[in-house]
């Protein structure tokens, strides 16, 4: 047999042209800014509602919690079984989730049916009841959740980094506390829906199958009783990053150390964020980088390693994580530390920046290419103060990226300098290896503050 002769793949192509959808965009009276995008397929509407909901109380992450799981279990007409019934009943769905910047109320309906969620979601938002009993049920339910996630290498690690970078900021609690929950009464519930769940400063986004100035109409007509003389609590930017001592959390007899190295990221809206984005992805932003190359497919002491920018309304931030045998966890700080020296220190190749270009544009259109994926999208650039026309413009922005302006990028985000490093494991078998590189302060509490 004879192995046939392969053929070259095919240089890839231009970009494709991006899609001007047919859109409408209104702001309500109340405050409610509602996003209206036509994109049919499938007979669907996808329905994403952005309410502000930071805090700057240690409590806060308890509270809010408990108030997204029992938002929906019932309203002043229905319990919990007969809500979701009625949802149901739609053929769609809705559910609640919190972070520290946002609640989300997202659902998914048939087209002909979206006048009645939205009359579903306008009573829960006016009328949520937040019973005793399913109040109780769900605060044991957090707290058993809250054990188990602790237990967790990647919990505990990714609360350490937290707390070295953020300090005192909202953004180091991310998790609540048992103790808090506890504390947590449907009362207190019920006067902070009142205080919070207010339709200042909110987002609503549908994308779908749908006319969008007849789906403001019904929109402005479902939730005209929601109404609210709160304000959503601006969240306080992001403190300075102090790089410092290599912080090692020890986590007795752990046979892996997982490494979390944080530093200030760009927002979506700085001139320079498209280079930053395409450097950063040279580095370790997806499966061909060279972090991924060198660690793992070279050395093997990775299964994966992974760099990204984490956006949030306070700022954002570069994070880059990778979990490795105890017994190579200073070999692999030594490679981590050389690729990005690396990056910040030398111009990528064309070739190395065309292909995450490519990456990049073709990821994005992949990403908004679905109704959920498209309103997802949306509604997590509505909590920047961006939209539609970022999201068309900025493949037109990573296509002229130079080689010049990603170098500069990679120099003002990546370099090891302007780092800091937190690794949870074995701190007796690994922080002396740790020591020859950097200073090294040892732990044992994760939840110790920032030196």
């Amino acid at each position: 047999m004879t192995v046939p002769d392969r053929r070259p793949v095919p240089p890839l192509g231009p970009p494709p042209k991006v899609i001007r959808p047919d859109s409408a965009e209104r702001a309500l009276a109340t405050g409610l800014r509602v996003v209206a995008v036509r994109q049919p397929g499938v007979p669907l509407v996808e329905l994403r509602l952005r309410i502000p909901f930071s805090g700057t109380t240690v409590t806060h992450p308890a509270r809010v919690g408990m108030l997204a799981k029992t938002l929906l279990a019932g309203t002043a007409r229905r319990d919990r079984v007969a809500f979701a019934e009625a949802v149901q009943a739609l053929g769609g769905s809705l559910h609640a989730s919190v972070d520290a910047d946002r609640l989300l109320l997202g659902g998914v309906v048939l087209n002909t049916a979206l006048p009645d969620l939205l009359e579903l979601l306008g009573e829960a938002l006016t009328e949520a009841a937040y019973p005793a009993r399913e109040v109780g049920v769900e605060r044991d339910r957090l707290v058993e959740q809250l054990a188990v996630a602790r237990s967790q290498p990647s919990v505990l690690a990714r609360e350490a980094l937290r707390r070295t970078l953020y300090a005192d900021h909202p953004y180091a609690r991310e998790l609540p506390t048992p103790r808090a929950v506890a504390a947590v009464t449907a009362p207190r519930l019920r006067e902070l829906h009142t205080q919070r769940v207010v339709p200042a400063g909110a987002d609503l986004v549908l994308v779908g199958d749908l006319a969008p100035e007849r789906a403001l109409d019904q929109v402005e007509t479902a939730l005209a009783g929601w109404k609210a003389d709160g304000a959503p609590q601006a969240i306080p930017v992001l403190p300075p990053i102090v790089p410092a001592a290599v912080r090692v959390v020890h986590r007795p007899g752990a046979v892996q150390s997982s490494i979390r190295i944080g530093g200030t990221g760009l927002r979506r809206h700085d001139p320079a964020y498209p280079a930053t984005q395409l450097a950063n992805l040279v580095f370790g932003g997806y499966f061909s980088s060279r972090l991924v190359s060198n660690i793992r497919e070279d050395k093997g002491y990775t299964y994966g390693a992974h760099s990204r920018i984490d956006h949030g309304a306070a700022g954002s931030t570069l994070l880059v994580d990778a979990d490795v045998a105890t017994d190579v966890t200073a070999a692999a700080m030594v490679e981590i530390g050389y690729e990005l020296g690396r990056i910040a220190t030398t111009r990528p190749t064309e070739q190395e920046l065309d292909d995450v270009r490519q990456y990049a544009i073709g990821t994005l259109a992949m990403s908004v290419a679905t109704q959920a994926g498209l309103a997802s999208t949306l509604s997590v650039l509505a909590g920047v103060g961006l939209g539609l026309s970022w999201l068309r413009e900025h493949p037109e922005r990573l296509a002229r990226v130079t080689l010049d302006e990603a170098f500069e990028a990679a120099g003002r985000v990546l370099a090891p300098a302007g780092l800091a490093t937190v690794v949870l494991g074995d701190a007796e078998r690994i922080a002396p290896g740790l020591a020859l590189l950097a200073p090294v302060e040892v732990v044992t509490n994760a939840e110790s503050p920032r030196p």
